[in-house]
Formats: structure tokens, C-alpha cells, sequence
């Protein structure tokens, strides 16, 4: 049975719109990802443009709010930003609720050329640390020998 995370910012708009996908993308098979925010807005059009460009399309994506999934559970509720983390409810019943804040491109000033600069950054910083996070957690390792009636036997290492 796939894990279910929940991703949490402000605006559901960049940072939780590329975890969802990033996590669908990367690690769909063994885990479902959700995200929301304390409001609801827009994707951003950069966001999508940046996912875009890793092969991962999110322009089907909307933007929603927490309350969609008040009734729900989840194994993960992640916040990324702090506005998110200090807001978040505790309804949500997840089994871990974790920060993983990340800085909001949405708020990049500049040419447009650095403006997607900041949106490339976040995407990447975003996809590495969440698939390390989740690395670790969907690991599990059995010892590489165990001893049984017949002597050594070859354990192994999986995701689960």
C-alpha cells in the first residue's frame, strides 16, 4: 500500500505544487503526494515552466486549500514554508508531521532570466532534499547475513 504525503505552504502556488509533483514523479510507485495551502490562489505559470523543464508536467494542477483534506489521513503532512508550518492544524492525523522549509521564488525580484533562476534553484533544492528525506524513510534494511539452520543466508537491502 503507497504511503500518502501531504504537502502544506501558504498559497499552494510553487514550493508545495513541486513537491507534489517532484514526490509523483520520482517516487509515485511507492508513494502518493497531496498538496494544499492555508489559501488557495493559482499554480504559477513559473513553476510549471521549471517543472517543465525536468520532464514533470504539473500544468494540470490547481491550487487548493487545506480544508480539502480535513478528513483524511496521511503518513506525512510536510510543511515548507513557515507561515505553513506555524498555522498547520493538527486535524490532519499524519503519522509524522515534519518542516522542510524552502525559501518562496514567488517572491524573486529581478530580470526574468533571474527570476527563473531563484524558481530553478527552489525546484532543485526541493527535489534533492525531499527525495533524500523520503529515502531514508522508505528504507529498510535486513541484516546482509543472517544465520539459519543451514548456516549463512544473504539478507537485503530494499525500498519499501
Amino acid at each position: 500500500m503507497k504511503k500518502r504525503v501531504l504537502f502544506l505552504c501558504t498559497a499552494n502556488s510553487c514550493r508545495s505544487q513541486m513537491a507534489e509533483g517532484i514526490v509523483n514523479h520520482f517516487l509515485g510507485d511507492r508513494i502518493e503526494a497531496f498538496s494544499a495551502g492555508t489559501r488557495a490562489t493559482y499554480v504559477n505559470p513559473r513553476a510549471i515552466a521549471v517543472m517543465k523543464e525536468i520532464r514533470i508536467d504539473i500544468s494540470g494542477h490547481r491550487s487548493k486549500e487545506m480544508s480539502e483534506f480535513q478528513d483524511q489521513t496521511f503518513d506525512y503532512v510536510i510543511t515548507l514554508c513557515d507561515s505553513a508550518h506555524e498555522t498547520c492544524p493538527y486535524f490532519f492525523g499524519g503519522v509524522e508531521i515534519t518542516h522542510i522549509g524552502f525559501s518562496d521564488p514567488a517572491g524573486a525580484i529581478g530580470s526574468e532570466e533571474e527570476i527563473m533562476y531563484e524558481f530553478r534553484h527552489v525546484r532543485d533544492e526541493i527535489k534533492d532534499r525531499l527525495l533524500s528525506f523520503f529515502a531514508e524513510k522508505l528504507l529498510t534494511i535486513t541484516p546482509l547475513y543472517k544465520v539459519g539452520k543451514g548456516g549463512f543466508t544473504k539478507g537485503r537491502l530494499e525500498l519499501v
